[in-house]
């Protein structure tokens, strides 16, 4: 397999690239619409063409970059069929591949973060989206979020896969890349050793966030996979805008 791990500095949002070195098929994993020009040139330059677009959950903070892709190469979006989004081309669903080529990418549905959100398993890997990240987790307090349901989703579908799977997150605010299974059953602070579902859900609800600055505007934007607001204030159009600078990792 043909892998990159992409970073967006805004939003600190990791996107994947796979690829299938047989067909020369790619996917992208949660692309961001401000990084596309950067995600078509790694394609670009790894001679892949690609297949299809594949987001974890509608995000609240960036928009994914689903709809201009597709736009630009003619690329397929898949995303959680839970969610019913009337733009997607493929709606995945728990225990049904998603073939890209010769990838075949399994789908789990890990609610808690928001209802609809999946994890996506392909080899020694696992991307996690929002639902567990390195030392921690995503927020619970939006989007039909549960900490119980978080918390089930972990402990009872992430943390069953083999401790050296590989954990991939949706973001990292601390330039770290991977972890693994193993190691976040060990040492999450949130949901690993012995935390209990009444200890977590009493830990998230009193985390006090503040609200999401970017939500409002890109949860209407991401349900129609990825069309930026008109109305948008100046100091967020960055979010919309083409990055000059969006690092690979």
């Amino acid at each position: 397999m043909i892998f990159r791990q992409l970073f967006e500095p805004l939003s600190s949002t990791y996107t994947y690239l796979l690829g299938c070195p047989d067909t020369g098929q790619a996917v992208l994993v949660d692309p961001v619409v401000n990084s596309i020009d950067r995600d078509l040139g790694v394609l670009q330059a790894l001679g892949l063409t690609l297949a299809c677009t594949l987001d974890t959950h509608i995000h609240a903070d960036h928009i994914t970059g689903a709809l201009q892709l597709k736009q630009r190469t003619g690329s397929r979006i898949a995303a959680p069929a839970i969610d019913r989004l009337p733009c997607t081309d493929i709606g995945v669903t728990e225990g049904v591949p998603l073939a890209v080529g010769s990838l075949a990418i399994q789908p789990l549905h890990t609610p808690g973060h928001t209802d609809g959100h999946f994890a996506y398993v392909l080899g020694e890997r696992v991307f996690t989206g929002d639902a567990l990240l390195i030392d921690g987790c995503g927020r619970t307090d939006f989007q039909g979020g549960s900490a119980a349901a978080l918390y089930r989703s972990v402990t009872n579908k992430l943390f069953s896969l083999p401790d050296e799977q590989l954990v991939y997150p949706g973001h990292d605010y601390q330039q770290r890349r991977v972890s693994s299974i193993g190691q976040e059953k060990a040492r999450n602070p949130r949901l690993g050793g012995q935390r209990t579902q009444a200890g977590f859900v009493q830990l998230m609800a009193e985390l006090k966030l503040p609200y999401p600055k970017f939500i409002d505007h890109a949860v209407p934007g991401n349900r129609l996979c990825g069309v930026c607001p008109d109305d948008l204030p100046e100091q967020l159009q960055a979010y919309c805008q083409r990055m000059t600078d969006s690092r690979q990792g």
